[in-house]
């Protein structure tokens, strides 16, 4: 295995460092200074909280806001890059499927927000399929995804995909072992049926989160009723059934990482870096008309991780953990 590779999986048992936002940093420190301020109304104004602020707070406010200025100008030229890839596959009368699986908490609908921030409303759509009805229960399990594909020049982004049955329904009991397995041995064959013609090109995504920094997130959203709404009965068990997951992601790469629909693994810890490298392997996934010749579009070898290289990362894991660690 490669130093790169061995340092990958050292860095698996290292707590990551908190991918705080801006908007918390500036939340945290005016918050503390409001109860400092005395104002006539009952609520400091913007005048008086400016002159209460110390030096250092001010250096917080402004780094933290010069971040979130350098991280959305830094995404900025490939999200233009994407609009010229819609015109492209709508030019040549293609189609596209992306799809977003992975652990919850992974940034997975972040990663969606900014991919899409700027592009033709008309030649995309993003789809959460949900819980099944009791009617697609009794359906082909594949039938209420394919309902949902790309018409020609379009591109579908799946938030969670027909992999459910391979990862968090096996997990909570809401599939059989024969459902589970009945799936693992036939995806392959159906994936590869719509992407041979060539007019179709299927991108997976696993977006792959720490331990530690799934819990940090847990508890943001806990504690935000801006964010509670996301917490769901699979997040509620996720810490507990940890090694389930890690299980059946390893499963789900031995059986469904074929060479015509490879998975490629998003280190998502970093949300800002795991939405950067996300954009450039959609990029790089179709050869389109106005690529710019001066943006960089080399990947990341540290965030964005091949299926192949993923499986030996974790097999040395468990060799010498005897065990997998994320």
């Amino acid at each position: 295995m490669s130093n790169k590779d061995q340092k990958l999986d050292k860095d698996k048992d290292k707590t990551p460092s908190p991918d705080v936002k801006a908007s918390d940093t500036i939340k945290s420190v005016l918050s503390k200074v409001e109860k400092r301020v005395t104002s006539t109304d009952g609520k400091a104004g913007m005048d008086e909280l400016k002159y209460a602020l110390k030096k250092k707070q001010k250096e917080r406010i402004v780094n933290a806001a010069l971040k979130k200025y350098q991280y959305s100008e830094e995404l900025k030229p490939y999200q233009a890059e994407l609009i010229k890839l819609q015109k492209h596959l709508e030019a040549v009368e293609k189609k596209m499927i992306i799809l977003f699986d992975g652990r919850d908490a992974s940034g997975k609908g972040g990663a969606l927000r900014r991919i899409t921030r700027y592009m033709n409303e008309k030649r995309y759509r993003v789809e959460v399929p949900g819980k099944p009805t009791n009617r697609q229960r009794s359906e082909l399990h594949m039938k209420r995804y394919i309902e949902r594909f790309p018409t020609v020049g379009e591109i579908v982004m799946f938030d969670r995909s027909w992999y459910n049955r391979a990862l968090v329904e096996p997990v909570m009991g809401f599939c059989t072992d024969k459902q589970y397995k009945d799936f693992l041995s036939s995806v392959n064959s159906f994936e590869h049926n719509f992407v041979a013609d060539g007019n179709t090109f299927l991108l997976k995504l696993y977006f792959s989160v720490s331990k530690e920094e799934q819990s940090r997130r847990f508890e943001r959203r806990k504690n935000d009723p801006l964010r509670q709404w996301k917490l769901s009965e699979v997040d509620l068990q996720a810490q507990d059934l940890w090694d389930d997951f890690t299980e059946k992601k390893f499963r789900l790469l031995q059986r469904t990482n074929s060479k015509e629909a490879p998975w490629f693994i998003i280190r998502s810890d970093n949300k800002h870096l795991a939405r950067l490298e996300t954009m450039k392997l959609i990029l790089n996934t179709v050869h389109y008309r106005g690529r710019s010749r001066s943006l960089d579009f080399k990947l990341n070898e540290d965030i964005v991780i091949t299926g192949d290289r993923e499986l030996k990362i974790m097999e040395r894991q468990r060799r010498k953990h005897g065990r997998f660690i994320g």
